[in-house]
C-alpha cells in the first residue's frame, strides 16, 4: 500500500512545540556579541539535527521501499525468464504480470518522483522565524573576534587551528574549510595579512586531506586569494610566482593573466617606478573581483595599543617597588553597619587612587541580577563626541542591559553596597548597567568621563560629568579580560564577586586622563561584569572641590 513508505512526519509536531514557546519573541541577529546569546545557538543546532535525522530517515525509508520492490520484481523476472511460455500461460502469474507494470509501477514511479524531503525543508524555514540563527554579519563578527585574540595574545596560527589557545587543547582541530572561510573574512575586510595566514593554513591542511570530498574550495581559489593578498603585504615576487601557479591549473583565467603582466611589469620597473602602474600604462592596480569591505580606522595609536596588548598578556606588570607600598584591609568608612561586617580593600594603585573590594557582590545576587538582564540585552553602545548620539562600535564587542534600582530589592542593596564602598550618592549614579562580553570580547582604550569638546555628552541628564566608576566582575574569566590602564601599567583580572573602584575625576572637575582603560578580548570563558557610573551633582559635600587637581585624595 501506498502507506507503507509514508512516515507520520514527527518533526511537525516540535515545529508547533517551538512555536507555541517562542511566539511573541522576537529573533535578532548579533549573537556574537553576548556570549549568553551564543549560548542559544546549540538549541538552534539541536533541533536543525534533529530535523535532519528525520530527513535521511525518511529518504532511507523511501530507498528502502524502492528497494525491497526492485528485490521483488527481480525475483519474478527471473523466475518467468527460465520458461518465458510456461510463466505466462498460467492465467494467475499473466494477471501478477500485468499488476505490476500497471498499479504496482505506477506506485514505484509516483514514489520515485515524490520528494520525502519536503516537509523537512519547509520546517527550516519555519524555524527561522521561531529560533535565534547567526547572520552573515555574526559570521564576520566571530572571525573577526578570533582574529582580534590570535594578534592580542599572540597566538600561532597552526596552533589554532589544532585548536589550542596558549598552549591548552580547548576544542577540536578545524578542518581545512573552516579555515579557508577564516581567510576569506580576512580578505573581505581588506585584513590582508591574515589572509595570508589563513589561506596558507587552509592550504597545508588541504594537502593532508586527500581523501576530504567536502571541501567547498579548490587550490586554484586558494591561490588567487594568496597571490593578491601578498601583493597587498607588499611582496610581488610572492605574488608572482602564486599568479603563475594558478594559471598553471586554470591557463585562461582571465584576471590571473592580466595580474601576471601587471606584476612582471612592476617587478622590471621597480626601481624607476615611483608609482605603480598597469600594463596598459594607466593607473590600474592588479584586479580582484572577490568580496572586500570598508576597513575601519585603528583607534588607538600603535604605542598605546603595545602596552596594552603586553598588558592583556601579563607582560607588562608593576615592579616590586611600585608594589610594595600597597595594603588590604578591612574598612567601615565611617558607616554604623560595617562595623560588624566591614569591607575588604585591597588597593591596586595609589596615584590615581584605584582599589578592589573583595565580596562586593554575593552569587545569589549575581544569578539574579544576569537573570533580568538577559531578556533585556542589547549590543552595547558608544556616545559619539560629535553629535551625542548613541552608536554601535567595532572596538566594543558586548551586549548590555539597564536595571533599575527600584525593580527589586537585591538592586537596592547592591547600589546600597556602592554608596558604602564609595560614601558618594547615589542620587546621581546612571542605573545599574550589566554586561556580557560576546566572542572575544573587548573594549578598547577609553575615558568614562567626558572631556571638554564632547559639549554633548550625557546631554539631557543634568546631572553633571562622571566623577568615579565602580565596576563589578560577575564571573570568574579562565583566560584574557582583564581590565587594563594603558598609562598606569596596571591590570585587573576578574574574579568572580570583586569589584574596581577609581575616581574619573580630579577635584577641581577636571578629568584624570591617567584613568584611560580597556577591556581585554576574552581568550576562553565568559565574562559578565555590571558597573556604576556615578556623577557630579550632590557630591558636593561627600568630595569637596579644589582648585588644585587633588589634595588630600580620599584614602578610606
Amino acid at each position: 500500500m501506498a502507506a507503507d513508505w509514508r512516515l507520520m512526519n514527527p518533526y511537525g509536531v516540535l515545529l508547533f512545540l517551538l512555536i507555541l514557546l517562542f511566539v511573541g519573541i522576537p529573533v535578532e541577529a548579533e549573537v556574537y556579541t553576548a556570549l549568553a546569546e551564543m549560548e542559544e545557538l546549540l538549541e538552534t543546532e539541536s533541533v536543525l539535527i534533529t530535523n535532519l535525522e528525520g530527513y535521511i530517515r525518511a529518504q532511507e525509508n523511501k530507498l528502502n521501499f524502492l528497494k525491497n520492490k526492485m528485490d521483488e520484481y527481480q525475483r519474478e523476472h527471473s523466475d518467468a525468464s527460465g520458461d518465458i511460455t510456461t510463466y505466462v500461460s498460467n492465467p494467475i502469474n499473466a494477471y501478477l504480470l500485468t499488476k505490476r507494470l500497471t498499479t504496482d509501477w505506477r506506485q514505484v514511479e509516483n514514489l520515485m518522483e515524490h520528494d520525502v524531503g519536503t516537509e523537512f525543508v519547509q520546517n527550516i524555514t519555519q524555524y527561522r522565524h521561531v529560533l535565534k540563527f547567526p547572520s552573515d554579519e555574526d559570521l564576520n563578527g566571530a572571525a573577526v573576534a578570533l582574529l582580534r585574540l590570535q594578534d592580542t595574545y599572540q597566538l600561532d596560527t597552526s596552533s589554532v587551528a589544532r585548536g589550542k589557545l596558549n598552549g591548552i587543547q580547548y576544542s577540536t582541530e578545524m578542518s581545512s574549510d573552516d579555515c579557508f572561510e577564516l581567510g576569506r573574512q580576512s580578505y573581505v575586510n581588506n585584513d590582508y595579512h591574515h589572509t595570508v595566514l589563513w589561506m596558507n593554513e587552509a592550504m597545508a591542511r588541504m594537502l593532508e586531506e586527500p581523501h576530504n570530498h567536502t571541501q567547498s574550495f579548490t587550490k586554484a581559489e586558494v591561490l588567487e586569494y594568496l597571490a593578491f593578498s601578498t601583493y597587498k603585504e607588499g611582496n610581488i615576487e610572492s605574488a608572482l610566482t602564486m599568479t603563475n601557479e594558478l594559471l598553471q591549473l586554470l591557463p585562461h583565467h582571465e584576471r590571473a593573466n592580466g595580474n601576471k603582466k601587471f606584476y612582471e611589469k612592476e617587478i622590471a620597473n621597480q626601481e624607476q617606478l615611483k608609482k605603480m602602474k598597469g600594463d596598459d600604462g594607466t593607473d590600474e592596480m592588479p584586479k580582484s573581483d572577490l568580496p572586500v569591505a570598508k576597513s575601519d580606522p585603528g583607534v588607538f595609536d600603535i604605542t598605546e595599543r603595545k602596552a596594552y596588548e603586553m598588558l592583556c598578556r601579563g607582560e607588562l606588570k608593576p615592579s616590586p617597588t611600585e608594589l610594595r607600598p600597597l595594603r588590604c584591609r578591612y574598612v567601615t568608612n565611617n558607616i554604623p553597619f560595617l562595623r560588624i561586617g566591614p569591607l575588604k580593600l585591597e588597593e591596586a594603585h595609589l596615584d590615581p587612587y584605584i582599589v578592589i573590594y573583595h565580596d562586593a557582590m554575593y552569587d545569589s545576587e549575581i544569578e539574579l541580577i544576569k537573570r533580568m538582564a538577559r531578556p533585556r540585552f542589547r549590543r552595547a553602545t558608544v556616545q559619539n563626541s560629535v553629535t551625542g548620539a548613541l552608536e554601535t562600535a567595532n572596538y566594543r564587542i558586548s551586549k548590555s542591559a539597564w536595571l533599575k534600582t527600584q525593580e527589586d530589592s537585591v538592586i537596592e542593596t547592591v547600589v546600597q553596597r556602592t554608596a558604602d564602598m564609595t560614601g558618594l550618592d547615589m542620587d546621581s549614579a546612571e542605573e545599574l548597567q550589566v554586561v556580557n562580553y560576546g566572542i572575544g570580547g573587548h573594549y578598547e582604550p577609553h575615558f568614562d568621563f567626558a572631556r571638554k569638546e564632547e559639549k554633548r555628552a550625557f546631554e539631557g541628564l543634568n546631572l553633571g560629568n562622571r566623577i568615579a566608576t565602580v565596576l563589578f566582575y560577575m564571573s570568574d574569566v579562565e583566560q584574557g579580560g582583564a581590565t587594563v590602564f594603558t598609562s598606569l601599567h596596571a591590570a585587573l583580572f576578574p574574579k568572580k564577586g570583586t569589584a574596581a573602584f577609581w575616581m574619573n575625576l580630579h577635584r577641581d572637575g577636571e578629568g584624570d586622563v591617567r584613568t584611560r582603560h580597556a577591556a581585554c578580548p576574552v581568550l576562553t570563558g565568559t565574562k559578565w561584569v555590571s558597573n556604576k557610573w556615578i556623577h557630579e551633582r550632590g557630591q558636593e559635600f561627600r568630595r569637596p572641590c579644589s582648585l588644585d587637581e587633588d589634595h588630600g585624595e580620599f584614602a578610606i
